[in-house]
């Protein structure tokens, strides 16, 4: 794991041509499936031939409550072993997980029952995971139209290295949204702000390490589940590298091509509330949501300083993030105590005083913390323009001098959690120095950004998002100001060209 890649940049990586190298790294794929025993029998198929090591490779079938329940065919891989997912649960993301759960391999290599792959499909894959531990590797996907082919047809095509020949050329069909998009970035390299939007679990591959830091499979999630991991996989670090040497082919159209509104009122319900980047799906000024966009945290001292600067974030512009007040609140004690006299009675205020606050203290796993000393008052807009600047710049790391110390320079910082817990990835180098290298730092003014002392701070008053539309209106008057000057500025120039209309208008 000594590849340092830069954002999403995969391209320092050099991986070997397929065929020319040496493996030793394990792979389970792992398949989750339900009522497909003959789409399942040609995907097991087309693993049998597969390029990638034998004694290197499982498969584990996850079977969702099939009835009657999946068996294994006579063409499969050695090691293909049936699991079945607990009773009480079901769904693809129990599926995935139950087979995570199963599996033994370095890397777990996801793959839809209804795929066929091309004879290094998986070698194709795990030739990157041999370079980094923190990439997370998508394969292409052609949707074709044709007849489905026998299993001995499929098994015998791809061991002979040529998949191709299953399908006629003009029976595939382009999947526009995916193809664009990877136009747009350089197939990902310079997906700085969502590297993930691709994930899918029609056929990726992550090391299993990665995947349990993430926390594995959200196993009550039946759709989208993939796109949620994805989500989860980036903020742990991950680097998406989609493999146009991974090829794959998926019999008709995949659900998304043929109900794609349905599908989409479906899922951005999930993920509304559970992925934060996707600012369009959380347009609502007061929704409060699972997962936070921002995390702001500061440490605990007097009950007044950490109240002002407590307060001054919850006021904000940014009404999506929670407040973590950070002390020793395992040693506030139940029993009886002096009320006015206890040695931590500070803490207990700040305790008292939020107690029915959602968005103070509450666990947060936010894409972006805000680490601020209490007795500093935020702007309006400090946090919305912090994150702007991180965001427009790829920035991991944004740091405002607030004031010379005895201690040194008091700051706040706004650090992105992707990159922290990419630099994690590098132990014993300093978290900051790797973050810079690789997402970049940048040092503002505190003032500049609205960040003032609390004893200079302007009285927290009315609300941010009704100052917002105040100025929306002053800025609609503006507008008509404008036009209506621009409209009377081309009259007099129009009367002004008129030699007889000159002296009219000087007695205008």
């Amino acid at each position: 794991m000594t590849a340092r890649i830069r954002h999403n940049d995969w391209s320092s990586l050099r991986p070997a041509p397929l065929g020319a190298w040496t493996p030793r790294l394990s792979v389970s794929v792992v398949i989750p499936a339900y009522q497909c025993q003959d789409a399942l029998d040609r995907t097991l198929a087309a693993l049998a031939a597969q390029s990638y090591p034998g004694d290197l490779t499982e498969v584990v079938v996850a079977d969702d409550g099939s009835r009657p329940p999946l068996v294994l065919p006579p063409l499969a891989p050695h090691r293909t072993r049936i699991v079945r997912v607990p009773e009480g649960v079901w769904g693809r993301g129990a599926a995935r997980q139950t087979g995570a759960s199963a599996a033994s391999g370095d890397v777990i290599h996801w793959l839809d029952a209804d795929m066929l792959l091309d004879r290094e499909h998986i070698e194709a894959h795990m030739r990157w995971h041999h370079l980094a531990g923190y990439v997370v590797v998508h394969g292409t996907i052609s949707f074709v139209s044709a007849e489905e082919p026998t299993v001995e047809q499929v098994y015998a095509e791809t061991a002979a290295g040529r998949s191709a020949n299953l399908f006629p050329e003009a029976s595939v069909h382009p999947h526009v949204w995916l193809e664009k998009t990877l136009a747009e970035t350089r197939h990902l390299r310079d997906a700085r702000s969502n590297p993930s939007r691709l994930h899918s679990g029609a056929t990726t591959s992550v090391r299993a390490t990665l995947l349990a830091r993430a926390g594995g499979v959200d196993v009550t999630m039946n759709m989208g589940e993939d796109t949620e991991l994805g989500y989860r996989l980036a903020q742990a670090g991950a680097v998406f590298i989609p493999d146009a040497e991974a090829l794959s082919w998926h019999i008709g159209r995949s659900t998304v091509m043929d109900r794609e509104k349905e599908v989409h009122r479906h899922n951005w319900t999930l993920f509304a509330d559970r992925i934060p980047d996707l600012r369009w799906l959380r347009t609502h000024p007061r929704r409060i949501y699972s997962i936070p966009y921002v995390e702001v945290i500061t440490t605990a001292t007097t009950y007044e300083e950490t109240r002002g600067t407590v307060d001054s974030a919850l006021a904000g512009t940014i009404h999506d993030l929670t407040v973590t007040i950070e002390g020793p609140w395992h040693e506030l004690t139940t029993g009886r105590r002096a009320s006015l006299d206890e040695p931590m009675l500070d803490l207990r205020l700040l305790g008292n005083l939020y107690a029915g606050e959602p968005r103070v203290n509450r666990a947060a796993k936010a894409p972006y913390r805000l680490r601020i000393p209490a007795g500093w008052s935020l702007g309006a807009d400090s946090v919305a323009r912090l994150v702007k600047l991180a965001e427009t710049k790829g920035y991991g790391l944004v740091c405002a001098a607030l004031a010379e110390t005895h201690d040194g320079v008091a700051t706040a910082r706004l650090e992105r959690t992707a990159a922290f817990n990419r630099a994690r990835l590098f132990p014993g180098e300093d978290a900051d120095d790797v973050v810079d290298e690789l997402f970049g730092a940048h040092w503002v003014d505190g003032a500049e950004f609205g960040i003032v002392p609390l004893s200079e701070a302007e009285p927290i008053k009315g609300d941010a998002q009704t100052w917002r539309a105040a100025a929306e209106k002053h800025k609609a008057e503006a507008r008509k100001y404008k036009a209506e000057a621009e409209r009377w500025k081309a009259e007099a120039e129009k009367l002004a060209a008129q030699p007889q209309a000159k002296r009219r208008w000087r007695g205008r």
